[in-house]
């Protein structure tokens, strides 16, 4: 009633009515202080989903934390999304929320559900007919489909003589007699290496599929399934070494010491190609290799038959590969590394010539952004036209304040390595094939870290080789976009029935990617 000559004459009535209204009032209340709540919690969740997103970050923060945050922060939104939409639901409840809801590939088998109406006959009596339809898609997962492949091999008799008994012979797998087909081996090497789930865990995982299968029998198929993969590994390894231009680096790997029931450090050594930056014609790879110390000694073994160009971090070992008569081996050093003992000492803010040092590396990287992707001629007149002047005033500044600073201050020494690596910092501006920075084998080794996080520590030092070896195969699928799982099942297949030795090299990575494309597998 909006009016006040409408209101009843009843103080009975009134005195309802006014109750009504208050108790309504005092909902409303609820309601709307209920909403602000959660305005202010998404205000505080956005704000934290912000500092994680474009904050400042240590540099040595692994990547991975920052999504595990993201992963935390998106699911605490959604849920006070939700929470508002229960408080408040939309207006228009047909207005879809704009969100990102992903898109279903085409290749995904479509299971048909049609939803009648209840009844399909007029108010008229007439029967209805369809004059359209909505469809709708969502996606739907069966967890770990298990299926048995059931072999039958009939055997065959001639009843009017007995020349013998003819059956096909039995097909040969990796494991013979075993349980597992290639296409099982491969979920299991891909499940450990490549999505970091511990063989104790995908044991867990079966035993909910009623697949009784134990830790030590999946040990088994994948230490077998290493030993075929071997000369895999060793052809990439060779092929990589046949180019001119490399990166590698070393990540420690603790490795359980039986005899002594505690862990060791052993090395991860890794090394990378990415010709992608100057558009070379030869496709990624990483090979890992591992090591029970960081001695020059395996950095030069690994690199035995390599003749190029090697981008490396500051480490003294790789001097060891120059200390050979005519070495055939030039080192590029990292400007990542060298900005980063200067970021050390700016994080403070209390460090002016670090920071004007970070300023000048950074106007160093904007030009590198520019040229990426184009051929090493193009980079290189790039580079002499505009990164040569940069770095002739970044060694000028360079020597100025090494002579006004104390050298075992934190800025000092941050200025001392650099100028102790600066011959093969400054490499690339002769070299256009040559990258700022070793980025490009870092980013091959985060894999190995998480993954060495979940498992906490190789179980022995062989065990730390095989991990190398199928990390290898992997990785170098994941760098040339191959899904890993079909490339190990398809190359353990055709390892199990015997390719030949002589054409290894067919079953590398980026040669399996090739024959795939032109439907030869």
């Amino acid at each position: 009633m909006n009016k006040t000559s409408e209101l009843p004459d009843d103080p009975k009535v009134l005195k309802a009515l006014l109750q009504a209204a208050q108790t309504q009032l005092s909902q409303q209340e609820v309601h709307i202080q209920l909403k602000e709540e959660v305005i202010v919690r998404l205000e505080k969740l956005v704000a934290d989903y912000k500092a994680a997103q474009y904050g400042r970050k240590s540099e040595k923060a692994d990547p991975d934390q920052y999504m595990l945050a993201f992963e935390d922060l998106e699911t605490a939104i959604a849920a006070t999304q939700a929470e508002a939409e229960n408080i408040a639901p939309p207006t228009n409840p047909r207005k879809k929320r704009k969100t990102n809801r992903g898109k279903l590939p085409g290749h995904l088998p479509r299971i048909e559900v049609v939803i009648e109406p209840e009844e399909t006959t007029c108010v008229c009596g007439c029967v209805c007919h369809v004059i359209g339809k909505d469809v709708s898609e969502r996606l739907d997962v069966i967890p770990a489909q298990f299926r048995v492949i059931v072999t039958r091999r009939p055997k065959y008799a001639c009843r009017a003589c007995e020349e013998g008994v003819k059956q096909a012979p039995a097909p040969d797998h990796i494991i013979e007699a075993g349980l597992p087909s290639e296409a099982t081996l491969a979920h299991v090497i891909t499940s450990k290496y490549a999505d970091h789930c511990p063989l104790y865990r995908q044991a867990q995982i079966y035993a909910r599929q009623g697949v009784d299968l134990d830790r030590s029998t999946l040990a088994d198929w994948v230490g077998r399934s290493a030993n075929e993969l071997k000369p895999v590994f060793e052809a990439l390894l060779g092929e990589l070494k046949k180019s001119t231009k490399l990166f590698m680096d070393e990540t420690p790997a603790p490795v359980l010491d039986p005899g002594r029931r505690k862990t060791k450090t052993g090395y991860f050594w890794a090394l990378a190609r990415d010709d992608r930056p100057w558009n070379g014609p030869e496709p990624p790879g990483v090979a890992f290799t591992y090591a029970p110390n960081r001695s020059g000694e395996v950095a030069e073994e690994i690199l035995k038959d390599f003749e190029g160009v090697l981008q490396v971090d500051g480490y003294a070992g790789y001097n060891r590969l120059l200390k050979r008569q005519k070495s055939p081996v030039a080192l590029a050093y990292c400007w990542s590394h060298a900005r980063r003992k200067l970021y050390e000492v700016a994080r403070n803010k209390t460090a002016p010539i670090a920071e004007e040092g970070l300023r000048q590396i950074g106007e160093l990287y904007q030009i590198e952004k520019t040229i990426r992707g184009n051929s090493p001629e193009e980079r290189l007149v790039a580079r002499q036209k505009h990164s040569r002047a940069l770095i002739e005033a970044f060694e000028e500044w360079l020597i100025n304040h090494r002579a006004k600073v104390s050298r075992k201050s934190p800025l000092g020494e941050a200025l001392s390595y650099i100028a102790k690596y600066w011959n093969g910092l400054i490499r690339f501006l002769d070299d256009g094939r040559i990258e700022l920075d070793n980025n490009s084998v870092e980013r091959t080794i985060r894999p190995i870290t998480l993954n060495r996080k979940n498992a906490l520590f190789a179980g022995h030092d062989a065990g730390a080789e095989n991990w190398a070896m199928l990390a290898s195969l992997i990785e170098t699928c994941k760098l040339g976009g191959i899904n890993p799982h079909t490339y190990l099942a398809t190359t353990l297949t055709r390892i199990a029935k015997g390719h030949k030795q002589s054409k290894i090299n067919e079953l590398l990575p980026w040669n399996f990617a090739e024959q795939e494309s032109q439907g030869g597998l």
